[in-house]
């Protein structure tokens, strides 16, 4: 298991009271316009810039919006975070009570779908309105734990007036991204929030973890229903004779017979029984079977998508939209798969791996990595992607929504190429060619 990098907010050996006063000088000063006392931390410093240009007003932001009860049920059904809750109540919630801090659990959108810990703490909770149902994101509450979080995909710790909104300033929160184990789409966070006097580097480490073991079970949840629907395609696999796949109602590949077993098969939207293009297999034939599909290639008959649709617009959420005459098909892209992908629209004529490495890792050390994960990508999006040099197929017509301000271009991301893209004045002179 890879831990990703811990964003803690406390210096090594730092006074954690003299530290928050030095956070308000430097909060004063960067809203005044004048030299901060101390340099922000990156993420904060960006997430700053984010507010500004969101107008947030660090002193009379309103509360935040609060779901209706019924609306909240569905979304607590809708996630599948909900599958592991018994497993982070275990790992957190007495910790989070014994602390005086409260665990908070989301979705992508930031909106808190469960809150338990300390009632002293869930108290204090209610009067800034972190509450269940209430959206916590960067638009919503300004800079924090949970909205920054999940902005930039990967574990945060926001203390005291690291917060953009000067009621915040009594808290101390730390969270971690939960990511589908499967594509790497966003699928909510993890947040342990309490008052400032109870910073500590190692609750973001906690949180960090079981972050990930809940990643670990949902791996483990998807592959005890593939096994099941292996176990039930079986007798009907035994008597084909040609290529076959047997994949789940998502694609995911769960057998396979007389062919090279690709890791997902990309589903129409509306998925139905007949013929239709799929991309890595062209023209296809399905059928229905509990949990999943029959997936019988056709050689012979081969077709190409027309249109290729980068969606960037959510951060966490990307995902690539592949149209053609069959249908449309729509698949969630890994952080990677989203970097690599956004520097191939905007360089048509090709990247070579080499090139490739420089953009995403800095360096023409990782050649290897490069490739191995646009093979992957090549597998699930057939006929989009060419190699020597890497680059979209001339056949297709390439898209890219981006949000409005550049601030928000994979804004999670470091890699020297994104990080550049980022840096043009304005997101769509980037993408202006791309058609």
């Amino acid at each position: 298991m890879t831990f990703p990098p811990l964003d803690t907010a406390l210096p090594s050996g730092t006074d954690a009271r003299e530290h928050a006063v030095l956070l308000r000088r430097a909060h004063d000063a960067q809203l005044n316009g004048r030299p901060t006392p101390a340099p922000l931390r990156p993420v904060i410093e960006d997430s700053w810039g984010r507010m500004r240009g969101f107008g947030i007003d660090p002193d009379s932001a309103p509360p935040p919006k609060v779901a209706r009860l019924d609306e909240l049920q569905r979304y607590r059904d809708a996630s599948p975070i909900a599958e592991v809750l018994p497993l982070i109540r275990r790992s957190l919630v007495s910790v989070a009570d014994e602390a005086e801090h409260i665990m908070l659990v989301t979705d992508a959108a930031g909106q808190v779908l469960w809150r338990e810990g300390s009632h002293r703490i869930r108290t204090i909770g209610d009067r800034v309105g972190l509450v269940e149902g209430a959206y916590w994101n960067e638009g919503s509450t300004g800079t924090n734990a949970i909205g920054t979080a999940l902005v930039v995909g990967r574990p945060v710790q926001v203390y005291s007036a690291e917060h953009y909104v000067r009621n915040l300033h009594t808290l101390t929160c730390a969270c971690a991204p939960v990511h589908d184990p499967r594509d790497g789409r966003l699928l909510g966070a993890i947040d342990v929030t309490g008052p400032v006097s109870t910073i500590h580097p190692a609750t973001l480490a906690l949180v960090s973890a079981v972050a990930q073991l809940a990643e670990a079970h949902l791996q483990g949840i998807h592959h005890t229903h593939l096994e099941r629907l292996r176990s039930v395609a079986a007798p009907l696999l035994a008597g084909l004779t040609r290529p076959a796949l047997v994949v789940d109602d998502n694609g995911w590949t769960a057998a396979a017979v007389h062919m090279e077993p690709v890791r997902r098969v990309l589903l129409p939207k509306q998925c139905e029984s007949g013929t239709t293009w799929l991309p890595a297999l062209g023209e296809c034939a399905l059928e229905p079977l509990p949990g999943g599909w029959l997936v019988r290639p056709r050689p012979e008959e081969q077709a190409a998508p027309s249109t290729v649709t980068l969606d960037l617009l959510r951060p966490g959420a990307a995902s690539v939209t592949v149209a053609g005459d069959s249908g449309e098909w729509v698949q969630h892209l890994s952080p990677r798969h989203t970097e690599l992908l956004l520097l191939l629209a905007v360089h048509r004529g090709g990247r070579s791996a080499v090139q490739l490495s420089r953009d995403v890792f800095g360096s023409d050390k990782h050649v290897v990595t490069v490739r191995a994960e646009l093979s992957r990508v090549r597998r699930n999006l057939g006929g989009v992607i060419e190699s020597r040099p890497y680059r979209f197929s001339d056949e297709v017509r390439v898209r890219v929504l981006t949000p409005e301000s550049p601030l928000n271009l994979l804004p999670g991301s470091l890699a020297p190429g994104v990080r550049a893209l980022r840096d043009r004045t304005r997101a769509e002179d980037l993408f202006d060619f791309i058609g």
